[in-house]
């Protein structure tokens, strides 16, 4: 009864079976061994052998772990479990015989026979068991009775192993595969579970005329590979567009919800696909440990970067978390999916302004935060180009704010969101973000001398971390071209040589965190990184028209056919090309890959002070001419247009940049 609670009926059928085949085994490896003379064999010895080899096998077949299995699945690890039991079986049996019958009437040679003949009776079935059920042996030849998508994989590794297999599981399967490329090149003119591994992507046009002729002409490129070239991807999805065929990816293992049991359904590719980059290897536990149990404070938390930030910090078990914006519905939306996302997790949400000091102090003092990241920002280049006053209020003066803050409230890092546009800047926006990060590498080596000095233990680290465009945020390029797209066109582009640094948002903060590990001292070097600014590793720049012509590619459409390409010339503040470091910076390695680390020439902490300051003062007698000439006398790279304004740096200090 013990037994049958343990084990299922299934398993139970699967246990007598194994049993009758064992003894089977026994009788047919004296046959094979004896031929017609085991007819002249008495009887009684055969069924006491038999028997006696029967109730071995049940004995060790059990605890072999030969019914955890599910025959629909066998495998190579089952036949290893079979050949664990066949073996262990025969050995048990030969002692035992010997002890009953010193095997005076056993043949030796048939022990050794029946290992192979049990293995053939134990696996057999199981073998022919998975064919039926993959509808490998479907003797009605229906199995085309539904109308499959012929498709050609890209990658002739474990995911086109996995698709094949998936594909010829089901009746209902929805592609049918008819050919692999190999982008390596080196398993062409072999086969992957039957189906032939024709060329190099390279020669696609040729494979799919080759094909064509054959009566087997694809109608869909699948990529099997979870990291594929970028360059790749877009020739593909360029090639693919002039051939007629559409262009999808497997599904990555971290997109399976619910197992394959219900098929396997290929995604189309997105613009991320299209960037290419391989996954940078992470401190997941320095990134838990840096986060788990402490009060945490992001600021801009409704924006794309804030609210990914929020997601991802939550996720490491902070004792708190605070989310502040000035965005009543943007901290309200973030607030409601941290609810739900975590709904024990303590939380607080405020509705506040970085630009007004008071405010922002005394937020911070309440909430005492052990980290903060500082994400609040004014991004947009033409909005800031026409609002400078605006634009150094929230970003010179609000970062300046929240730094203080922290300052003040004993805060163990503040983390300061920058830009690659601060980075020999032509926009407001990008010379008020090189300010914030000026001011935030002057306190940090300001706060490393005041702990010199006195010997007291480490006070608040403030980091900086530099990156470009993030796909699919505020303002971004990519939703832009999605909603001109959705109307019909055209897409506008501002020049045809205009290039642009690109990277998922989860990649961003991933990378954030990363630099928090390293900069903060949790990775073991922080104070290497004083003063300095960690860079993301963006890859290699997007051209924005083919980024166009890709998205419209991505609908099935074809470029300059079906929907236009306009261009609208460069917007105020824009630049044709952006850099991620200045030529002054020398470039540093870091202990992360994805991480770069520059140093910059810093400002003097209290001159820097004293500067923005008097900047602060210009912005509130509102004037845009003169708070344009006063950044360009901060940030000697910023040429404004119009002003004049010749470059000084500032007096008695090393300049910002």
């Amino acid at each position: 009864m013990k037994l049958a609670n343990r084990m299922s009926l299934r398993s139970l059928v699967a246990y007598a079976h194994d049993i009758v085949m064992a003894a089977a085994s026994f009788v047919l490896s004296l046959y094979l061994r004896l031929g017609g003379e085991i007819a002249t064999y008495p009887v009684d010895i055969i069924a006491e052998a038999t028997g006696a080899f029967a109730l071995v096998a049940a004995a060790v077949f059990l605890p072999m772990g030969l019914y955890r299995g599910i025959w629909r699945y066998a495998s190579i690890n089952d036949l290893v479990a079979i050949a664990r039991a066949a073996t262990l079986t025969l050995l048990v049996f030969l002692p035992v015989m010997f002890l009953l019958t010193r095997l005076e009437h056993i043949p030796r040679s048939s022990l050794v026979i029946n290992w192979f003949v049990l293995m053939g009776l134990l696996g057999g079935p199981r073998l022919l068991y998975r064919l039926l059920k993959d509808r490998r042996l479907s003797i009605t030849l229906d199995r085309d009775a539904y109308r499959r998508v012929p498709t050609l994989l890209i990658g002739a590794g474990d995911g086109a192993d996995l698709f094949i297999r998936e594909m010829g599981r089901s009746r209902e399967a929805l592609y049918r595969v008819v050919g692999v490329l190999d982008e390596r090149g080196t398993r062409a003119g072999r086969r992957l579970r039957g189906v032939p591994v024709l060329a190099m992507p390279e020669r696609l046009s040729d494979v799919v005329e080759d094909l064509a002729r054959r009566g087997d002409r694809p109608e869909r490129l699948v990529l099997t590979r979870e990291t594929i070239d970028r360059a790749l991807i877009a020739r593909l999805l360029e090639e693919a567009d002039e051939l007629g065929l559409s262009l999808a990816r497997m599904p990555r293992v971290t997109d399976f919800k619910a197992g394959l049991s219900d098929g396997l359904e290929v995604k189309p590719i997105a613009i991320e696909d299209l960037l290419g980059r391989p996954q940078a290897a992470l401190d997941r536990a320095g990134m838990r440990a840096l986060i788990a149990g402490k009060r945490v404070l992001v600021t801009g938390a409704g924006g794309t970067i804030g609210a990914e930030l929020v997601r991802q910090i939550s996720d490491f078990a902070p004792a708190e978390i605070s989310l502040l914006d000035h965005s009543e519905y943007a901290l309200y939306a973030v607030d409601l999916e941290l609810s739900e996302r975590h709904p024990g997790l303590p939380r607080r949400a405020l509705l506040a302004d970085v630009r007004e000091r008071r405010r922002a102090a005394e937020a911070i003092a309440g909430l005492r935060p052990e980290l903060v990241f500082h994400a609040a920002a004014l991004k947009h280049v033409p909005i800031v180009e026409a609002h400078p006053v605006e634009g150094v209020l929230t970003n010179v003066v609000g970062s300046r704010n929240v730094a203080d803050a922290c300052r003040a409230a004993g805060a163990a890092a503040m983390v300061l969101i920058s830009t690659d546009k601060a980075v020999n800047p032509a926009s407001v926006m990008g010379a008020t973000k090189r300010i914030a990060e000026a001011y935030c590498q002057a306190l940090d080596l300001d706060e490393a001398a005041r702990a010199d000095a006195s010997g007291a233990p480490r006070r608040t680290r403030f980091i900086t971390v530099r990156f470009g465009n993030v796909l699919g945020s505020t303002g971004s390029v990519v939703p832009l071209f999605q909603r001109q797209l959705a109307r019909g066109g055209p897409l506008t582009v501002t020049h045809p040589q205009v290039e642009r640094y690109f990277m998922t948002v989860r990649e961003a903060v991933e990378l954030v965190l990363q630099a928090t590990v390293l900069g903060s001292g949790e990775g073991g070097a922080g104070s290497d990184h004083r003063g300095k600014i960690f860079v993301l590793d963006m890859g290699e720049p997007v051209r924005i028209l083919d980024l166009a012509r890709q998205i419209i590619r991505l609908a099935g459409l074809t470029p300059d056919k079906d929907i236009a390409i306009r261009f609208t010339g460069l917007r105020p503040g824009e630049k044709l090309n952006e850099q991620i470091f200045h030529g002054a910076e020398p470039l540093i390695p870091t202990a992360s890959r994805g991480l770069l680390l520059a140093a910059p020439r810093t400002a003097d902490f209290a001159v820097l002070s004293r500067a923005i300051d008097a900047l602060e003062e210009t912005c509130r007698g509102a004037d845009p001419r003169a708070v344009r000439e006063q950044l360009a006398r901060l940030v000697p790279e910023f040429r404004p247009a119009g002003t004049g304004a010749e470059s000084t740096p500032l007096s008695g200090a090393a300049r910002p940049d």
